[in-house]
């Protein structure tokens, strides 16, 4: 049987990704082998290509952070799946594929009736929002929120999740995007025309509660100004120097002037990885409510383009142009 799948050939730019096709992988001892329906596109796909991540690996390797599949083979050992289910998992790496092989005890039981694209969303983006609004920021109901690149697979969910929450939301985006960020409930705030701090502070004198910054470099220290005097900074990425070794030295640097300026105002930086580590038990729960929340259409994923496996360059190439709304996803 084969296996069609996205690999990195070396550390690069989009030229470096190719699409090949091989044996499909055998489960080992308690591994099982899915069937991949849905995988996920993200910044953090790009990092790992450019060689940026923290747990890059030798080339070739197979990209993917996350997807839903259908269990299709047991490895020997495995009885807490069958052949059949459908199940979530986050590979970091592989997931780019018609078929895995991933460890079981790591898969999370999904509904099968549940759309497999908007599913593969609430993996690495809205598991990133709901950890950082309720675990890390603990948001209460009033907040005031700024949220960066809120048209982003990340940033859209945390709008739509801090606005479910009852927060009082305002995001940054591009002008072409701002009805969308508006329809999701939050004030939009044109960072190509507009000085995001001067806005802010327009809007709330006193600063906000919680600010969200993937960007990183000198937009984490802008950032750090928009805050109240009691407020928290949550970092979780760098997508403005990606690809640029200084950019990612120049943001932690940042962040850690800001731990040492910090006063009053918590600082934190989020790793679903690292979280994940720390605390597995909140995966699995924090994954069931917001299936939840999505199966009571609370919640609707936001997703701006839907590709099959063939077209994975095409689709990393999309998400580098910053022109996308919401997730990007892959379909074998």
């Amino acid at each position: 049987m084969k296996n069609m799948r996205v690999v990195v050939t070396r550390i690069g730019g989009p030229e470096v990704v190719q699409v090949l096709s091989d044996a499909a992988p055998e489960p080992k001892a308690g591994e099982v082998r899915l069937r991949v329906l849905a995988a996920g596109v993200s910044q953090a796909d790009i990092t790992i290509r450019e060689g940026f991540y923290t747990n890059s690996v030798k080339t070739p390797f197979t990209l993917g952070y996350d997807c839903v599949g259908v269990v299709e083979k047991l490895g020997a050992g495995v009885q807490q799946l069958r052949v059949g289910d459908h199940v979530a998992a986050i590979t970091v790496r592989g997931s780019h594929a018609e078929y895995i092989c991933w460890p079981a005890d790591d898969c999370a039981p999904i509904p099968a009736d549940v759309d497999p694209v908007k599913a593969v969303c609430l993996l690495l983006n809205y598991m990133t929002a709901y950890q950082m609004l309720h675990r890390v920021a603990q948001i209460k109901a009033g907040d005031r929120l700024l949220v960066h690149s809120a048209a982003g697979g990340v940033g859209s969910a945390l709008v739509q999740l801090g606005h479910l929450a009852g927060a009082e939301l305002y995001g940054t985006a591009s002008s072409s995007k701002l009805d969308f960020v508006r329809g999701l409930g939050a004030t939009p705030i044109d960072y190509t025309t507009e000085d995001f701090v001067e806005r802010v502070r327009s809007f709330v004198p006193g600063g906000v509660d919680v600010v969200f910054d993937a960007i990183g470099g000198a937009n984490f220290s802008r950032s750090f100004e928009t805050l109240t005097p009691r407020g928290q900074f949550v970092g979780y990425g760098f997508t403005a120097k990606v690809g640029q070794r200084f950019g990612r030295v120049d943001t932690f640097a940042r962040l850690g002037w800001m731990f040492i300026a910090r006063g009053g105002r918590k600082v934190a930086f989020y790793g679903i990885m690292f979280m994940k580590k720390d605390h597995a038990d909140w995966f699995r729960a924090d994954l069931q409510e917001l299936l939840r929340l999505y199966q009571s259409g609370q919640i609707d994923p936001a997703v701006s383009a839907v590709l099959p496996l063939q077209q994975a360059r095409e689709a990393l190439a999309l998400l580098e142009t910053r022109k996308v709304s919401g997730k990007v996803v892959l379909t074998p």
